[in-house]
């Protein structure tokens, strides 16, 4: 019996095969299309945890905000010249000093010696000097006594030699009693010569050794005017008329010399200290302007004072008053300020966000027109205000950015939201 069999038919077929291929693929192209370029390095997110800030064209105002301090226009520091220990407090802090005024006392037992000891070398000189100047007052007069005798003998001789050369001439005395005459009246001569030239001699030494014991005694009293200086600098004194902010001593107390002891501020003066981020320090300069609010009403200042030491990622900066000083005003209060870095233009404003942390601005994530992701873009932008960074280059306006921390996106190069 013959029996007729089945026969199967082929489940994959070459054609089958290849428009399965075809299937795959155009799944693929559609999904790579949807996805957009940086398939392999995506991160995926959900939208309504990170912020998007859409760019616009608008007016960029240039500054920034910063709080800052009201400190007295001008404080003088009262510092200790010599160290020594706390006798007395003259004055509280808080008071108001006039200039010279004392404020506090200290003593020092190295420089009342030192005083002593110098006092005793200059009435040493002093006493030196005399005795120098005494000694050449009685050469002089010594030496005007040899030669009032040298004179009253060379007199003398000389009328016995006229005498005894009558004599000879007239065969009276013999020749040697005129030689002997001569000769003496020669001697006193030369003496006499001999005598004026010592004494001259004389005056020159003596002379040198007064200029130079003067000079000793006038450098020595020099150096007592400034120890006596240095001792009555032991009682600190106001150097302006002003207030007593500060005074850091304690009776008892020992301080070191040019230890800082106290501030006194002028009065009725304020200009406002403040620090800003380094960020700036390239833009901020003398002359800048700003503006602070007080009671509903502005006040106008001007930088003078840019500090070039960098502490902490922040540089110091002066500020001083164009317009009349609040009455309200009180040395140590804050105030906010607004400080003016340039003039307001129209510009590409994108918002701030912690995005520029991690990219410095350079690059950020923008969405696609249909906002399903976001791709990584190189940008570039410029200043910034508290609100706005200005968009320089890589982006147009309406394209919208993610502007929050990007810390958690790694190195990824698209950022795709969940459902």
């Amino acid at each position: 019996m013959s029996m007729d069999r089945k026969i199967e038919k082929k489940q994959f077929t070459a054609t089958r095969m290849m428009a399965g291929t075809g299937l795959v693929i155009a799944v693929v192209l559609i999904v790579w299309a949807l996805q957009g370029p940086g398939f392999g390095d995506s991160f995926r997110v959900d939208r309504s945890r990170i912020n998007i800030s859409t760019v616009t064209s608008g007016e960029f105002e240039d500054f920034i905000p910063i709080r800052g301090r009201i400190t007295p226009l001008k404080s003088v520091y009262l510092d200790a010249i010599e160290g020594g220990r706390v006798e007395a407090l003259l004055v509280e802090e808080g008071s108001y000093v006039t200039a010279g005024q004392p404020l506090l006392e200290l003593s020092n037992t190295s420089l009342q010696l030192d005083v002593m000891s110098r006092e005793a070398e200059v009435s040493e000189q002093l006493n030196n000097l005399r005795n120098t100047r005494l000694a050449v007052e009685q050469n002089r007069l010594k030496l005007k006594s040899d030669l009032v005798d040298i004179d009253y003998n060379l007199k003398r001789l000389n009328r016995l030699v006229e005498r005894r050369r009558n004599l000879f001439e007239r065969k009276l005395i013999a020749q040697q009693l005129l030689e002997e005459v001569e000769d003496e009246y020669e001697y006193n001569l030369n003496r006499r010569e001999i005598t004026i030239e010592s004494q001259h001699q004389d005056e020159l030494l003596r002379k040198s050794q007064i200029d130079q014991l003067e000079s000793s005694v006038t450098q020595l009293e020099n150096n007592l005017v400034i120890a006596r200086k240095n001792l009555e600098n032991l009682t600190i004194r106001s150097p302006i008329d002003g207030l007593l902010s500060s005074l850091n001593a304690e009776i008892g107390e020992s301080k070191s010399r040019g230890e800082r002891m106290g501030q006194v501020d002028v009065v009725g003066k304020f200009k406002i200290t403040t620090s800003v981020d380094e960020y700036y320090v390239t833009r901020v300069d003398k002359g800048l302007s700003a503006v602070f609010t007080l009671q509903d009403r502005d006040y106008e200042l001007v930088t003078t004072k840019v500090y070039p030491e960098i502490l902490g990622g922040q540089f110091e900066l002066d500020l001083a008053f164009v317009s009349a000083l609040p009455d309200e005003i009180r040395r140590g209060q804050t105030v906010q300020l607004r400080l003016q870095l340039g003039a307001a233009g129209a510009a590409l404003l994108l918002g701030r966000g912690g995005f520029f942390q991690e990219t410095g601005g350079n690059w950020a994530f923008v969405l696609n027109p249909e906002e399903s992701f976001a791709v990584r873009r190189n940008i570039r932008l410029g200043r910034r205000n508290p609100r706005f960074f200005e968009v320089l280059d890589g982006l147009e306006a309406g394209e919208k950015v993610i502007v929050s921390d990007y810390a958690a996106f790694g190195e990824m190069d698209r950022i795709t939201f969940k459902n």
